[in-house]
């Protein structure tokens, strides 16, 4: 699944192609991809106005001035734009990591709600914070020198600040990159992300660590294939 960076290429792309053109048709091959009415779209969608593109977490928010927006995930639907923040999903999804308002504090305050969980499991927890994904967890663990299964409580605040940094830097990085294509992701123009290319320990496994060249492994941390180093990251001792 896209994580917040494959969002967010996406979300740019199409904010330049598409703001401001009108919506002439619409087709969709899978039903349950677009489980509207006649009716709805008749009234809705076509002929409307495309007025903005938006992201929160890694939903993708296409808002038309008939004041109804398309909420793209896993499918899409047509509300009105007053409902989105009634979904279930946004009422109860964290801060978004790359807002200025993120800070340190606010990430060390959110863990707490998985104190006894491994940080990978909170990182992937989307009520703690928006967007994280396998992928990014994996990197800013890395970067921060965290082992995935080291508990939320374990950590220190310097820890947490570290942690902080590196999962800022490794989404910035990865927007700038186009995100990470696995599969079948490409941006609004059709490209693929280069992302992966540039990470550390993410699909690296028999690798040399990039920092101090022992070998990445492969292990199962909170039910996903999880890279790291051995030797970078070490599980803290209670």
């Amino acid at each position: 699944m896209p994580e917040l960076p494959e969002v967010e290429t996406v979300r740019v792309g199409l904010k330049r192609l598409i703001v401001g053109k009108k919506v002439a048709s619409q087709s969709h091959d899978w039903p349950k991809s677009f489980p509207n009415s006649q009716g709805d779209v008749n009234q809705f969608l076509i002929g409307s106005k495309i007025s903005d593109v938006r992201r929160r977490a890694k939903v993708l928010i296409i808002d038309l001035d008939t004041k109804y927006s398309l909420v793209i995930h896993l499918k899409m639907r047509l509300l009105p734009t007053i409902e989105i923040p009634n979904i279930d999903f946004m009422k109860k999804v964290g801060p978004e990591p790359l807002e200025t308002e993120f800070t340190s504090d606010i990430l060390h305050q959110r863990l707490q709600r998985r104190k006894n969980s491994s940080i990978k499991a909170a990182l992937l927890d989307q009520t703690v914070l928006a967007g994280i994904g396998n992928i990014y967890a994996d990197e800013s663990l890395w970067g921060a020198k965290i082992h995935p299964e080291t508990k939320v409580g374990q950590l220190t605040k310097p820890q947490t600040k570290k942690l902080y940094t590196e999962i800022v830097n490794v989404l910035r990085l990865s927007i700038e990159k186009g995100g990470s294509t696995d599969r079948n992701y490409v941006n609004a123009e059709g490209k693929k992300g280069s992302y992966i290319e540039f990470a550390k320990v993410f699909r690296r496994e028999n690798l040399p660590c990039p920092r101090c060249s022992t070998t990445i492994i492969k292990t199962r941390v909170a039910g996903r294939g999880t890279h790291l180093c051995p030797k970078c990251q070490v599980v803290q001792n209670d």
